[in-house]
């Protein structure tokens, strides 16, 4: 992964990563001081980590409670702005605690500098999944 790379190609090397269920992998992908916001996050759960060793505590447990099987959709938007994507997809899997099936929509919008992420904000509906892991969204450890 170098500088050169497309910010796009990035993002799909680390979509491929969460379906590996590759979470130390995915977070490699980012910038030491990268920040991870959740606009829309309900009241007691994260609203943004600050720094990889945030990142990386947050999704490490992401597996157990999420069991990603396909991204179906995937529709990558560059922007004026250097190094940012708009993105736009679906991700499917289960709900690894029920059973229940997880099908979920989401926009972010992704910032690269030198081939890492250095922002992301992940625009996705958390009351959606209300029945869902609740240690893993309320985490942010």
């Amino acid at each position: 992964m170098t500088a050169r790379t497309a910010p796009e190609d990035l993002y799909r090397q680390g979509l491929r990563l969460l379906l590996d269920k590759d979470i130390p992998g995915w977070v490699d992908l980012w910038d030491e001081n990268g920040v991870f916001e959740f606009p829309f996050a309900p009241e007691g759960r994260p609203r943004r980590l600050e720094g990889k060793d945030a990142v990386a505590a947050y999704m490490r447990g992401y597996p157990d409670h999420i069991d990603l099987h396909d991204f179906p959709y995937v529709e990558i938007h560059r922007t004026d702005a250097p190094g940012t994507i708009v993105v736009e997809m679906r991700g499917v899997g289960r709900v690894v605690e029920t059973g229940a099936p997880f099908d979920m929509s989401y926009i972010a919008v992704v910032t690269f500098e030198g081939g890492l992420i250095v922002r992301y904000r992940d625009y996705w509906n958390p009351l959606a999944v209300a029945g869902f892991a609740e240690g893993f969204a309320g985490s942010g450890r």
